[in-house]
């Protein structure tokens, strides 16, 4: 568990420095922008790795459950997850649905780690969903105060295509699937439902 915790802090960690523009900016003025990129990505794929090891050696050590979900919730995450993928291919289109949501991405991430804490209910699960969670909610707090275009993809930002939606729905839906179909246990290493 405590290589879980380690790399949550870590990822999350990092990824709670734009939230601080006063301490991202100085940091900056050290490193340099490269510099302070090199760092952001290093401590990214270091916090990740330690997530993903640290959450499968978890799980399979059998973390105590706090709570055992009713079986029938598998298919509201099933349906929840849908929105996911359209909203993460949303954050770098530029496409309606990117207007709408502001911040897809962040919407994406708080749908995902909530349709997961539905499911699982062990303490790994929770630490892991849950911190991800919570992080996505303080980041979509932190991009109202920042204004109206901070943290966006600078390609999502430009005026939508005729079709684009259509096409942003059609490479979520095909995602979706694929991760139904084979991905999410050839990731993951679970079957989905």
């Amino acid at each position: 568990m405590s290589l879980l915790v380690a790399g949550l802090i870590i990822f999350l960690g990092i990824h709670t420095l734009p939230m601080m523009p006063a301490k991202r900016d100085a940091l900056i003025a050290r490193l340099g922008e490269n510099g302070y990129k090199g760092v952001f990505a290093l401590a990214s794929a270091v916090g990740f790795a330690l997530v993903i090891y640290g959450y499968g050696v978890a799980r399979f050590d059998g973390p105590p459950l706090l709570y055992d979900p009713p079986i029938w919730l598998n298919h509201v995450t099933m349906l929840l997850m849908v929105p996911v993928f359209i909203f993460l291919v949303a954050a770098y289109v530029p496409c309606k649905i990117n207007r709408a949501l502001k911040h897809p991405m962040l919407v994406a991430v708080k749908l995902w780690a909530f349709s997961h804490l539905l499911v699982n209910g062990d303490l790994a699960s929770v630490l892991l969903f849950g911190g991800f969670f919570l992080w996505a909610v303080a980041d979509r707090i932190s991009l109202k105060r920042r204004g109206p275009n901070a943290g966006k993809v600078a390609s999502a930002v430009a005026a939508p295509g005729k079709y684009s939606d259509v096409w942003v729905i059609l490479v979520g839906l095909v995602i979706y699937g694929l991760f139904v179909w084979k991905l999410h246990v050839l990731l993951i290493g679970v079957p989905v439902g």
